[in-house]
Formats: structure tokens, sequence, C-alpha cells
């Protein structure tokens, strides 16, 4: 095993629309950003992958018009997921194992505002008893918080503290889209969206785009002065089918804290990426994130959520804090797929 960091974090502030009009022109600013932030080209980099999603634009291999954005000659090597930009990252984390290469630039894009993104969701269901429901992400969710109100574990006013602490922790963060002070009171006389889902429950539908670079043992320490190691890293999943899990716990996401190390000692931080604020809840209550984690500093995705970009925006905004040295030991978690299907964390140190 080589001990790889995060080096360098970029990320286009999340807004309803974004101004760029094509994947080149939001990969370009933070790919470049990241890399000149630790004096690296292109030609520096020995791997690159990416995550997005083609149902946006609507079109196939969109992701190849991205790669614009970098460097057209000579080629790269370069690989895609169809997954939010946290699993490119896991992808090149294996990369950094083979022992050939020593750096890898990650990058993730997302125009939300190109399509109905809890209809496009639906798609991830399953294609012949799920998909003909029409079930968008917002009802599936739903069927989730309701079931965590089914079963005693929270109220909606516990949605509703969730919601008004991540937009609070926001406050601080330029690159949130919806931050401020919000009455947990006032959340609740809000209509439902899909009960019990009122709109602050809900993620606002943000475009944006993200870039981590990644550097091996000392190449690492010599690109900054306090890498984020990554020292453990595990995905997990769970069954496809709703109807063969309990809906209000989240095992994959136990086991895969545990196996990343979690359990070793206490992080200062966790930048979890739940969407519905009812799914935090589960998240804290899985890997046992008591109230001294401070949890989603930066907002988190309940203020700024941009498909395929928000989960690398976690383990982005949890590097930062290591790199700047407020923080010392941090988690960072991904989420795919419907009510928390996959998960994705991360243990982050600093020396």
């Amino acid at each position: 095993m080589r001990d790889v960091a995060i080096v360098s974090f970029s990320q286009l502030p999340s807004v309803k629309v974004i101004d760029a009009t094509d994947e080149a022109e939001l990969v370009q600013p933070v790919t470049s950003d990241a890399m000149e932030q630790v004096d690296l080209t292109q030609d520096d980099i020995g791997f690159t992958c990416s995550g997005s999603t083609d149902y946006l634009p609507g079109r196939p291999f969109s992701f190849v018009a991205a790669v614009d954005g970098l460097k057209a000659w000579p080629p790269i090597r370069e690989s895609h997921v169809e997954m939010d930009g946290a699993f490119a990252l896991y992808e090149a984390w294996v990369r950094l194992m083979h022992g050939d290469i020593d750096t890898a630039l990650v990058f993730s894009f997302g125009k939300s505002s190109l399509g109905p993104v809890p209809d496009i969701l639906n798609l991830q269901n399953d294609p012949y008893y799920v998909q003909p429901l029409g079930l968008d992400s917002i009802s599936a969710a739903a069927l989730q918080a309701q079931a965590m109100i089914d079963a005693g574990k929270a109220s909606e006013r516990d949605f509703a503290e969730v919601a008004a602490r991540s937009r609070k922790n926001a406050i601080g963060n330029p690159n949130a889209h919806i931050k401020g002070e919000f009455s947990v009171d006032e959340m609740l006389e809000e209509p439902y969206i899909s009960s019990p889902l009122r709109k602050s429950f809900c993620p606002p539908v943000s475009d944006s785009a993200a870039a981590i670079v990644l550097a091996v043992g000392d190449r690492a320490r010599k690109l900054v002065k306090r890498p984020a190691w990554i020292r453990g890293i595990d995905h997990r999943t769970e069954a496809h089918a709703l109807g063969q899990r309990d809906l209000t716990t989240s095992p994959s996401s136990t086991l895969a804290a545990e196996r990343a190390g979690l359990g070793q000692r206490s992080v200062d931080l966790a930048e979890l990426h739940a969407p519905f604020a009812h799914q935090e809840i589960i998240l804290r209550e899985a890997m046992g994130l008591g109230d001294d984690v401070n949890i989603n500093p930066s907002g988190g995705a309940l203020a700024a959520n941009s498909l395929m970009t928000a989960g690398l925006i976690r383990f982005g905004e949890a590097a930062s804090r290591i790199l700047s040295g407020d923080a010392g030991r941090a988690l960072a978690h991904t989420s795919n797929g419907v009510c928390l299907q996959h998960n994705l964390v991360a243990i982050l140190e600093g020396e």
C-alpha cells in the first residue's frame, strides 16, 4: 500500500444556472486551478479520472467533450465513471497503488439545470418494476423519511433542525447555493413537496464543477506542507430493491466507515453527502458520529447539491480543512443511488 494524499482542491460556486455552456468550459477553470495550486501542469499528471452523467446533457459520451478542457495533445491516460466524482477519486486512488505513477487528477461536473433531476434519477431504479411507476428521487426519499417517523427514529422537527444548521454552517462558504439563518418553525410551515418532505428538507438543484489533485508519498510532501492523507477508503452498497432493505438504517455506511478506519480514533469533522435532511440522521447513527463531531461545516448537500459533483466536494471540503491545519482527522462520505444505496467513506489525516 502506498501513502496517497489530497494536495489541492478547487470548485466552482454552486448556483442555480451556471454561465458555462459546455463541458469543457465547466472543467477548465477547476482543473487548471487545482493544478496551479501545486505548480503542476497536465504534463505532470500520471492519470486523470472524471465523474459525470450523460443523462443530464442528453447525449452519449458527453464526458469525452469535457477532456477538451484539459489538453488535446499528446493523449493522456484517462478514465471516467458514470457516478459522482468521489467514485472517480476512488478509481484514481486504486490506480496510484499500481506504483508506476505518483500523481492523479480527479474532476467532476454537473449542470443539474439542464433537466428534471428527480425524474432523471428514476433511471437508477429497477427498469422492470420501479421505473414504470415514475418513482422520482424526492418521492423515494419521502418513503425513507416516513419510515423513520413511523419507526420513532426522527420527527419533522429533527429534519428541520438539520436543514437549519446546515444552511447556517454554509454562511462562511462562498461556494454554497443556499445559506443563512433559517427558522425551524418557518420550515415546518412550508407546504409538502412529497410528505413528509418540505422544500427545506430537500437539496437545492445546483450547477457546479470540482477538481482534486492526488499525490503519493514524498511527492505529496514536496507539493504542500500538510497533505491530507487518505488513511483508509472503502465502498459498500445496499440491495438494489427498496423492499429488500430497512430504509431507516445504512449497514453499508457502517461497514465502509469501519473498513476505512473510523473506529481507530475519533474525527474532528465529517463531510456527509446527505442530499435530504433525514439522511444525515441515518448516516450519523450508522457511523456512530456523536455531538463532538462537526457535521458538514461547509453546509453539505442541503446548501449546494450539484449532481455528480456534490460527493467530490465533500472530499475536497474535508481535505481543505486538513490542508489549512484547521482539522487533524476528518471523515469524507459520498452516496449514490436511491435512498443511500451506495456509500463511499474515507478517513483523511494530517501529519
